[in-house]
């Protein structure tokens, strides 16, 4: 089960390829996946039916307690049958219904493959957290199947409210599940189960796992989604709609039931909301003139059925339960796969526009026959099976008065009148010959005859229909495990005297004549409403109504909360953070019992010299008029924090400050050049006091919590290990390079993310039409690297390697120097960038390679390889950088990107860890003893990420501001 589980994961991820390669016919490849889990499935029922369950279980989550366990009882197996058997039969159906192609059908099949697994691990799995996950994965891919056709706004509007709806009711299912799963100790669904937990708890977690359960299975007041869903496929529709997606919440509700279906808050949800749904679901569909939509709001009515039997919770009727899912499957998926017959051959969907089918095609007509008789209770069918024996378990019940018995038996039978009378509208609607305003009879419309494969998948689903029917002792001997969980009766009632068994026959009982009244009754439903339709609306608003209605509030308030919040002014937010920090930190050292301060005057003579001098600074920075002297004096401070690492031990984070604040002075550098150079010119500083007063507060807040926090410690540090466990787990003596890609890996890849998206946000407020690197482009003119070699001079076509001819001629000691504009240009700049520059690359590979041992590492490497970069920017404009650094800045931060995930990937291959390291150390005569961690290979992956980092500012913030302001220029002079 989990090796067919890890198939459906990796089997999708070719299919584009395949369907590129084979067009429709790769759903045949597609099918084979969910036929070979239907085949294993099937091969256990001998085991289920005996009573055992096959497990099977792997470790995932150790220190919560996670695992991904798959357990395959009589209820999970099935789900699986039903998922399995009419995903295969739906993915056969979608060769001839996608035969002429389509945009998108690569992702389509892959997407609808992947759902199919999501719902083998779902309804197989032990674990609730692992089955939540799974949860929100079907809601996430159907949002893509319902969004298929994606030009279309029903589609997509009706893709965003189905994922809305469920995944809000998934939202609150995993709360009721932490809330269960820490009452309970458990995850595992098994344990729960049989510990059978109670309390307030309990019943609050229950009501929340039903909203859930009723969200995705379309029940009131969650119903609307699912017509809604109709935009979609048909394929989709007959798969998620029918058999698997709004069957999780079925599968949820009977998969508790039999323990919790009599707690307090357990039968007026269910039996309420059940019924309901059933008879509004029912009164809606024979309103309808779409077929797919008679069909859609006759599956909610279903769904409220099946909500009601499976969720009463008796023996006798999580016995009739099963039945009915495995009858509402077969029926109902076949149904739909004919109306996506019809309106393929046909291009409509519109009873009124369709007439005298019947006669063209018998076989269609004679499937949606037996298949209406199955849902409306018709022998010898599955469904009047299903049927008899749920309207038997709740007469039982009834008799006795059991309240909620008797509820549901009348909404029941309710019901299946209004089942009954749409099923006729349906056959009539789609096959009968019809009559025009006139009286007269319209002429037959013109059916191009489909494929037998077309019409294969919904054949065998109705002889399916009947062959279950037909076998219900034998479905009862396989049933009978899981009913027998579940009490013989409601609490407080007399248990009966022999238990019900599935039979096509039970005689002349009084369920077989609701059921006969419900057929009589429903013939004559429907015949009114032929003659007199059912036009109008019970209220002036509908579920739809609602949904849009919150969605617009939603949005409103949204405006409103962000119109206050969010006022463009970065004063505003970071004063804002810093109250808050103020009164926050505040409150905490005050409500404190008592303070303990240990002060020095200083510890190294260096704090006495630089102290005052960043106290200088930073008050002087306080009065700058003009913005870079202002970034000037702030860097002091940074500079200043340099000697004060170096002096205290620390020349790792010494090397690292100056690296950082070099960097980022001179990315404030380049952004100044496109704003006013003098502050408060275009919008003066107000509220200089409260500014100065704010600033002070924050600066004694955090000097206090410094004081108090350092001499609050009880407990010898744990920094103190450190350098043993550097070197013991991670091989390496430079704590700081070790923490950073070993032992904090995690971390440091998290920061990675961060320094990825600050790259692409900077990049996309710069760059306005394209993400493109364009610089290397430029370089087209300049001299290949081969004619490099020779010593290159500027002439008035370019730059050119230097001939015998050229004596006296200037040198060029840059590609891109004679780019640059006179007054702008530095020989001794160029000169010494072109001796310093490969020098400062072979420097910081060296730092990236001698980092873990010694002061230096990827982060540095890769700060001082962008300090290069920096150089040949400055010294010969965009055209050198993009010499210098051809490559794309997106491509490195990628790379970078994926060596560091895959440090921590790989290792899961061989049974270890993530980011787990391995090293080799050995003896060579000419370097003598050397180690290699494979931690130096998320290094790695960290120095890309940087150089791609600082790349990526240089090419947005500079080279590609040069190039707006060049164009500005030109525009301008060509104005004048």
């Amino acid at each position: 089960m989990l090796v067919l589980l890890a198939a459906f994961a990796i089997v999708p991820l070719v299919m584009p390829w395949l369907v590129h390669r084979l067009g429709s016919r790769a759903f045949f490849i597609a099918a084979l996946l969910p036929t070979i889990a239907f085949v294993q499935a099937l091969l256990q029922t001998q085991a289920v039916a005996a009573g055992e369950v096959p497990f099977e279980s792997v470790a995932w989550i150790a220190p919560l307690g996670i695992d991904l366990s798959m357990r395959m009882d009589t209820l999970s197996w099935l789900m699986t049958l039903i998922v399995t058997g009419v995903g295969a039969l739906v993915m056969l159906y979608c060769r001839w219904y996608f035969a002429d192609g389509g945009a998108g059908l690569g992702q389509f099949s892959a997407v609808l493959l992947a759902f199919a697994g999501a719902m083998y691990g779902l309804v197989l799995t032990d674990d609730l957290v692992v089955l939540v996950m799974l949860w929100e994965v079907t809601s996430v891919l159907s949002y893509l199947l319902i969004g298929y056709y994606n030009r279309r706004a029903a589609s997509r509007r009706a893709a965003l409210q189905a994922l809305l709806v469920t995944t809000l009711g998934g939202l609150v299912m995993l709360i009721g599940v932490v809330l269960l799963v820490v009452d309970a100790g458990t995850s595992s669904i098994s344990a729960i189960l049989a510990e059978a937990p109670t309390g307030p708890i309990v019943d609050a977690a229950l009501v929340m796992l039903l909203v859930g359960a009723l969200s995705k299975s379309a029940i009131f007041p969650f119903h609307f989604w699912l017509p809604g869903a109709m935009a979609a496929p048909t394929p989709v529709s007959a798969y998620l709609h029918a058999a698997a997606m709004v069957k999780a919440g079925i599968y949820l509700i009977a998969r508790f039931a039999p323990v919790f279906a009599f707690s307090p808050v357990w039968q007026p949800i269910v039996i309420g909301l059940g019924v309901f749904t059933m008879l509004l679901g029912g009164f809606q569909a024979l309103r309808e003139t779409d077929l797919k939509r008679i069909l859609a709001f006759g599956t909610v009515s279903q769904l409220g059925f099946l909500t009601v039997v499976l969720g009463y919770g008796t023996r006798d009727a999580v016995l009739a339960g099963l039945a009915l899912v495995l009858a509402h499957a077969l029926f109902k998926s076949a149904l739909f796969l004919v109306v996506g017959i019809i309106d393929h051959q046909l291009s409509t969907r519109d009873i009124r526009e369709i007439s005298g089918l019947g006669r063209q095609t018998p076989v269609l007509a004679t499937v949606s026959i037996i298949t209406i008789g199955s849902m409306s209770g018709v022998i010898p069918t599955l469904g009047f099976v299903a049927k008899e024996a749920a309207l038997t378990a709740l007469l039982d019940e009834a008799l006795q008065g059991a309240p909620y018995a008797i509820i549901a038996l009348v909404g029941v039978t309710l019901g299946s009148v209004f089942t009954v009378g749409y099923g006729i509208r349906f056959i009539w609607g789609a096959f009968w010959t019809k009559r025009d305003p006139e009286g007269g009879t319209r002429d037959p419309v013109e059916w191009p005859r489909p494929r037998v494969g077309f019409v294969a998948a919904p054949v065998m689903l109705a002889l399916l229909t009947l062959a279950a029917g037909l076998a219900a002792p034998l479905l009862d001997i396989v049933f009978a495990p899981y009913a027998d969980t579940a009490p013989l009766a409601s609490p407080g009632l007399e248990a009966p005297e022999s238990t019900y068994h599935l039979a096509l026959w039970h005689g002349l009982e009084p369920a077989l004549f609701i059921s006969l009244g419900t057929l009589a009754l429903g013939a004559w439903v429907f015949w009114s409403t032929k003659r007199r339709p059912w036009g109008a609306r019970m209220l002036p608003f509908g579920a739809p109504d609602v949904y849009n209605a919150a969605l617009r509030g939603v949005a409103r308030l949204s405006v409103q909360v962000t119109s206050l919040t969010q006022r463009g002014s970065l004063p505003i937010y970071v004063g804002t953070i810093f109250i808050v920090f103020v009164v926050g930190e505040s409150v905490a050292l005050f409500s404190g019992a008592e303070w303990q301060a240990e002060l020095a005057a200083f510890q190294t003579p260096m704090q006495v010299m630089v102290a005052p001098i960043m106290i200088i600074a930073g008050l002087i920075a306080v009065r700058a008029r003009k913005r870079f002297t202002g970034v000037v004096l702030v860097s002091v401070t940074g500079f200043g924090m340099v000697l004060l690492f170096a002096s205290s031990g620390a020349p790792d984070l010494a090397l690292t400050q100056i690296l950082v604040e070099t960097v980022t002075l001179v990315a404030f550098a380049l952004v100044l050049r496109r704003i006013p150079s003098r502050l408060g010119q275009h919008n003066a500083s107000v509220r200089p006091i409260a500014r100065a007063v704010l600033g002070a507060a924050v600066g004694v807040t955090m000097a206090a919590v410094a004081i108090v926090a350092t001499a609050s410690r009880t407990f010898e540090p744990i920094s103190r290990e450190w350098p043993d466990l550097a070197y013991g787990i991670g091989h390496g003596k430079n704590v700081v390079n070790v923490a950073l890609v070993d032992i904090r890996g995690w971390d440091t890849m998290g920061e990675l993310s961060v320094l990825v998206l600050a790259a692409t946000g900077v990049a996309s407020l710069v760059f306005v039409t394209h993400r493109s690197d364009t610089l290397s482009e430029f370089t087209a003119p300049l001299p290949r690297l081969d004619a490099r070699r020779q010593p290159l001079i500027e002439t008035d076509e370019g730059i050119k390697p230097r001939t015998d001819s050229s004596e006296g001629r200037r040198l060029a000691w840059l590609l891109g120097g004679t780019r640059v504009q006179a007054e702008n240009r530095s020989m001794m700049l160029e000169v010494v960038v072109r001796i310093l520059f490969h020098t400062i690359i072979v420097v910081s590979l060296y730092l990236l390679f001698a980092g873990h041992n010694l002061p230096g590492g990827g982060f540095a490497g890769g700060l001082v390889a962008g300090m290069a970069l920096v150089m040949r920017y400055v010294a010969g404009g965009r055209y050198e950088l993009g010499a210098a650094a051809p490559a794309d800045a997106g491509r490195l931060l990628g790379v970078g990107m994926t060596i560091a995930v895959a440090c921590a990937i790989v290792p899961l291959l061989f049974d270890a860890a993530p980011l787990t390291r391995w090293f080799v150390e050995a003896e060579t005569d000419l370097l003598g003893h050397i180690e290699f961690v494979t931690s130096t290979l998320f290094d790695i992956g960290v120095y890309l990420v940087v150089v791609g980092l600082v790349l990526d500012v240089l090419r947005s913030l500079g080279a590609e501001v040069d190039r707006q302001a060049t164009a500005q220029r030109s525009e301008a002079v060509s104005v004048r």
